[in-house]
């Protein structure tokens, strides 16, 4: 009764973090679509360059932290050492700060430095808003590691939804007061200070109330920066990567394939901040699995529950597999009508279309990586993300002249496919036992399958049917042509669908 009890937890803890996050990342949706209309693309490539860069030092200073936090929150719960929970999150806000405050200083004081970065002097002003965002996520990234690890994914979701609504209630009020491109960029930047502000009030506000307390960190400094150092070169890597990528792309649009610095700019962020956003919506749903998870299999690992351990890693590889296979078919269908119909945008499309097929490998790159870190392996982790991102690099460099925009797509792809194959390789050699090499056969051959009866279906009513309509029969038809191929080969259950609603 207890196991089944708790099975049902996680169901239904994952299923809430699920709709909270799906919310989430739908209104994120229609406020890019508001901003790449309002800011147009040229505003949006000046935002999306602000927060790459900004992102290296949010990344740098937190991002192996919250994964830390919940892992030794679980350890600790798992070796009966309730106290020592209120010491790592102490210790996890104390290594934050160490980082962040004197970065934030610094940046302020020397921004002349690292001008170069940005398009012109403007955006490093634009740039300057972030800066007390940088102390004040971290901090929050520190509480959010604390409820996943303590699992009250309630009150996690709750803040995440609010946090970004508010960041778009402000983004869209501020936003009309803007005259010019570089005017919208700055409000738009603006309002994610203010929902930074808003989360770490929220936040510190429920640690306190249930009972959390800063404590000394001693104890738990080494072991904390000692497992979240990896993750977090891992992470910070990616955000450099990005922001490398923010600064030499256009430039390299423009010196191999002849476009003006306008036209390049507005290029990249048709793909960056259009593109590829909806390519990674998979990534929202994956993360929203890994969160409950994550911690679930921490406390097997260091419990030796080993039979639980093989179980729940099945089930969440399949789980991000079910996940890509069933969006993998709507993209490649209807990629153009959606960046036309959101974005008016037919080039953004048209990227989405072709490169629907990158959502498998990413979602496998994305999961396994999660398990991997859960199970100690993060320098393992870091190794394989550099070998992927190596591959990326070259690909832009080498291809860009030939392909265009389109150079980078591969790139991306590419980093996926070979991170996911060497996760997976040591995922093998350390698990054995675990089986997924048949449910990812299969659903690649329903995949291919989803993706030719969308092709012959939409078709059908190319020229007779608004794009919003078609978008939506199409899309459900070839969602329901995919589950239902799921259903019919028994690769899915409706039980966890239905626990949900067990008292």
């Amino acid at each position: 009764m207890k196991k089944n009890t708790k099975k049902s937890n996680i169901y239904k803890s994952a299923a809430q973090v699920t709709v909270f996050s799906t919310f989430e990342k739908a209104l994120s949706f229609i406020y890019r679509i508001i901003l790449s209309r309002s800011i147009g693309a040229e505003g949006l490539g000046i935002y999306q360059i602000c927060l790459s860069v900004f992102s290296v030092f949010l990344t740098a200073a937190s991002s192996g932290l919250p994964v830390t936090v919940s892992r030794l929150i679980a350890k600790n719960t798992a070796t009966g050492n309730p106290k020592g929970k209120h010491t790592v999150v102490s210790a996890g806000v104390l290594c934050t700060l160490m980082f962040t405050v004197p970065a934030a200083l610094v940046m302020f004081l020397a921004k002349d430095l690292y001008a170069f970065l940005f398009p012109d002097r403007d955006c490093v002003k634009i740039f300057l808003w972030l800066l007390p965002g940088l102390i004040l996520t971290s901090v929050y990234a520190i509480m959010r590691g604390s409820f996943w690890g303590n699992k009250q994914f309630l009150p996690y979701s709750i803040i995440e939804l609010a946090e970004n609504a508010v960041m778009v209630a402000c983004g869209c009020a501020l936003i009309g007061f803007a005259h010019t491109a570089k005017g919208g960029a700055r409000m738009a930047v603006i309002a994610v200070l203010i929902s930074y502000i808003f989360s770490f009030t929220a936040s510190l506000g429920w640690y306190f109330l249930k009972g959390g307390r800063f404590v000394s960190p001693k104890t738990q400094l080494k072991p904390l920066m000692k497992a979240s150092l990896p993750i977090t070169a891992m992470r910070t890597s990616t955000s450099l990567l990005n922001s490398c990528v923010a600064m030499f792309l256009p430039a390299l649009l423009s010196k191999a394939c002849g476009y003006t610095s306008s036209e390049a700019l507005a290029l990249y962020g048709t793909v960056i901040g259009m593109s590829v956003p909806m390519l990674m919506i998979p990534n929202s749903l994956i993360g929203s699995i890994a969160v409950v998870v994550a911690p679930e299999m921490s406390e097997n690992f260091y419990a030796k529950r080993t039979e639980l351990l093989k179980r729940d890693i099945e089930r969440t590889i399949k789980s991000s597999v079910l996940i890509a296979t069933v969006l993998i078919p709507v993209m490649f269908t209807l990629g153009t009508d959606i960046g036309v119909l959101f974005y008016a945008s037919e080039l953004s499309g048209s990227v989405m279309r072709r490169f629907a097929f990158m959502m498998l490998p990413m979602c496998l790159s994305m999961i396994t990586t999660t398990i991997l870190n859960s199970l100690n392996f993060e320098m393992r982790t870091l190794i394989y993300f550099f070998i992927g991102a190596i591959a990326m690099i070259a690909t832009i460099l080498g291809f860009t002249g030939l392909m265009g925009i389109n150079a980078y797509m591969v790139g991306l792809t590419l980093s996926f496919v070979i991170t996911a194959a060497l996760n997976l390789k040591l995922l093998k050699k350390n698990c054995p036992e675990i089986n997924y090499a048949g449910y990812l056969i299969k659903s690649s051959l329903i995949c291919a399958a989803a993706c030719m009866f969308g092709h012959l279906f939409s078709n059908l009513f190319q020229n007779i049917m608004a794009p919003v309509w078609r978008l939506i029969l199409c899309g459900g038809a070839v969602s329901v042509f995919a589950v239902a191929a799921f259903c019919g080969m028994e690769m899915l259950s409706a039980r966890p669908f239905k626990k949900l609603f067990q008292r």
